[in-house]
């Protein structure tokens, strides 16, 4: 069995040392009401007191609602300073100025995520803050995260946990238990859930990731979303000419 407060510990000294090292004041990361955040929220607030948590809602009624009240859920358990942020007019203003078609739903999708991270290096810039990423493994490997969007970050402590991992560890952190337990979603559209989108669930992954058999389909559909995603994993290609 895992040692989730050897895990804590160690976690939470990485994070002063990202800290003192940059000589940030403090941490600012996106507060969703999922799994993911919460346990970010959680080792940073034993890291730090200077805290913030920004719940960034945009368009969609879940992020008005159950994604928002889970947020405030953690932010009231672990004590983090939280600031709520409506992003959904910017949205609008932007598909309006480009005119995106409504059937653009990769589009469409990606710009809440992207809005989000601007959101945090805007208040991170302005406070002195580094921004704290919130991807697990099983999202990392299958690229389920948006490029320059909720991929972005200054540091990530949960980088390495698969998300059967995560569930473990906020149990063990005592986590609000409707966190830990509804179904994993990025909330970018009614009705969405990780696990319905990819066509593989996060223990199919998980077990795979930890060279468990899986069943034919389910590695068949790890494989294809890990090949599709690998340009997310790497700097972009610049030209040089001394090579």
């Amino acid at each position: 069995m895992r040692n989730w407060e050897e895990e804590k510990q160690k976690r939470v000294a990485f994070i002063k040392e990202m800290l003192a090292s940059s000589g940030a004041k403090g941490i600012v990361f996106g507060n969703s009401g999922g799994k993911d955040s919460a346990l970010v929220a959680a080792l940073c607030s034993f890291a730090t007191k200077n805290l913030l948590g920004v719940i960034m809602p945009c368009a969609s009624k879940r992020n008005f609602g159950e994604d928002k009240e889970d947020g405030l859920a953690v932010a009231a358990k672990y004590g983090v300073e939280t600031l709520v942020v409506d992003l959904t007019k910017t949205r609008e203003e932007l598909i309006g100025s480009i005119d995106l078609p409504l059937e653009s739903k990769a589009a469409l999708s990606n710009i809440a995520p992207r809005l989000r991270m601007t959101t945090l290096y805007a208040i991170g810039a302005q406070k002195g803050y580094l921004v704290a990423g919130t991807g697990n493994r099983s999202e990392r490997y299958m690229g389920y995260f948006t490029k320059w969007g909720d991929g972005a970050c200054d540091f990530n402590p949960i980088a390495d946990l698969c998300a059967t991992e995560v569930f473990d560890f906020l149990r063990y952190l005592g986590a609000p238990d409707h966190v830990v337990t509804k179904a994993p979603s990025a909330g970018l559209f009614e009705g969405q859930t990780d696990e319905k989108e990819m066509g593989v669930t996060y223990a199919e992954i998980d077990a795979f990731l930890h060279g468990e058999k899986v069943s034919p389909e389910a590695q068949a559909i790890i494989e294809r979303y890990h090949r599709a995603s690998l340009h997310k994993m790497i700097l972009p290609p610049v030209f040089r000419d001394d090579v």
